[in-house]
C-alpha cells in the first residue's frame, strides 16, 4: 500500500515494502526528486539498511558460536512493515521480529520509522528499541535514498555536484567485492565542491568515508538553482554511490560493511551498537528540496 504525505509545497509516497519512499514531489517546480526505480540501473528508490549495513564477510556473522546469514544491508528493506499512525503530515511505521527473522538475527527488536513533512522538508527519524528483558541487542541502521540525476531532461550527471558544509579532506576507503579494504584513496574538493562523474563509481563502487565534518550535504546543477539539501547529524559513516546510472545515491550510516579481514565475530563488528534491554536509540536526517 502507498501512503501519501502532502501539503501546499510537496508531495511524498511511501510503501509498506521496507517502510521505503518511493516519491519526492515539489509542487511548484514539478520536478521529481526521488529516484525512479529504473530496473536497467538499479531497481530500489531509497532502502532501509537493518540490522546490517553493507555486506557481511561471506554474508556471515558470527554470534556466541552460531553463524547467521544475512544479504547485504539485512534484511528490513523486504519487510512489510505495520502502519501504526498515519496523517496528512506525517505517517508512522514499525517493525518487529518474526520467527522468519530470528532465523537468521537472534534478536527481539521494535524498528520504528517516522516520516513527517513540513514546507519544502521531509524528515525521517529511525527508532530501535530492544524489547528483550535479557539480552543486549547488536545492530546497524543506515539510509540508502537515491536522487535523480539529472533532475531535467535537458542535463547529464555531469552536470551535477555535491557542495559539502566543511572544508573536508575526503579519503575514500576503496572496496573489495563489498568488503572494505585497507586501501585508501583520496578524493579531491574545490572549494567543499565534489563535481560529480561516473568513473567515480563503477569499478570503484562507492565512497565510503569516516567521520566527516559536514552536517549538510547539497545536490545541485550548473545549470540551475533546482537541487536538494541533505542535512544529517550523528552518523560516523557516510557513502556516496551511483551504479553508475542518471542518479546518485546520499547514504548516513550507523555501522559499515565488513573488512576483508574480518574475524565475523557480531560482537566486535566496526561501529556495531549495543542497546541494553528496554533501551531505544534514535537517528535522523532530513530533505530539504528547491
Amino acid at each position: 500500500m502507498i501512503h501519501i504525505l502532502e501539503n501546499e509545497w510537496i508531495k511524498i509516497e511511501i510503501t509498506d515494502t521496507g517502510a521505503e519512499l518511493q516519491r519526492i514531489f515539489h509542487k511548484g517546480n514539478k520536478l521529481e526528486y526521488l529516484w525512479n526505480g529504473d530496473p536497467d540501473f538499479w531497481p530500489r528508490k531509497a532502502p532501509v539498511l537493518f540490522p546490517i549495513v553493507g555486506k557481511l564477510k561471506n554474508n556471515t556473522f558470527i554470534y556466541d558460536g552460531k553463524p547467521y546469514t544475512l544479504p547485504q544491508h539485512g534484511f528490513a528493506r523486504d519487510r512489510n512493515f505495520e502502519v501504526v499512525n498515519a496523517t496528512d503530515n506525517e505517517v508512522l511505521f514499525r517493525l518487529i521480529q518474526d520467527e522468519e527473522t530470528l532465523k537468521n538475527y537472534p534478536f527481539n527488536f521494535i524498528l520504528e520509522i517516522h516520516y513527517s513533512i513540513q514546507h519544502y522538508q521531509l524528515e525521517i527519524c529511525y527508532s530501535v528499541y530492544n524489547p528483550d528483558k535479557q539480552k543486549d541487542l547488536l545492530f546497524s541502521i543506515g539510509a540508502h535514498p537515491g536522487f535523480r540525476c539529472p533532475l531535467k531532461g535537458n542535463e547529464k550527471f555531469e552536470d551535477y555536484y555535491l557542495e559539502f558544509e566543511e572544508s573536508e579532506s575526503i579519503a575514500r576507503i576503496l572496496l573489495d567485492g563489498g568488503l572494505r579494504s585497507k586501501a585508501i584513496e583520496a578524493v579531491a574538493l574545490t572549494n567543499n565542491v565534489l563535481p560529480l562523474a561516473q568513473s567515480l563509481f563503477g569499478i570503484k563502487d562507492a565512497i565510503v568515508v569516516k567521520n566527516l565534518k559536514s552536517e549538510r550535504i547539497s545536490l545541485k546543477s550548473v545549470k540551475h538553482n533546482n537541487g536538494l539539501h541533505f542535512n544529517f547529524k550523528g552518523y560516523p559513516w557516510f557513502g556516496i554511490w551511483s551504479k553508475p546510472g542518471p542518479f546518485v545515491c546520499l547514504e548516513p550510516w550507523i555501522g559499515v560493511a565488513d573488512d576483508v579481514d574480518s574475524d565475523q565475530q557480531l560482537v566486535t563488528k566496526e561501529s556495531i551498537q549495543r542497546l541494553a534491554p528496554g533501551e531505544k536509540s534514535e537517528y535522523s536526517y532530513s530533505i530539504e528540496i528547491f
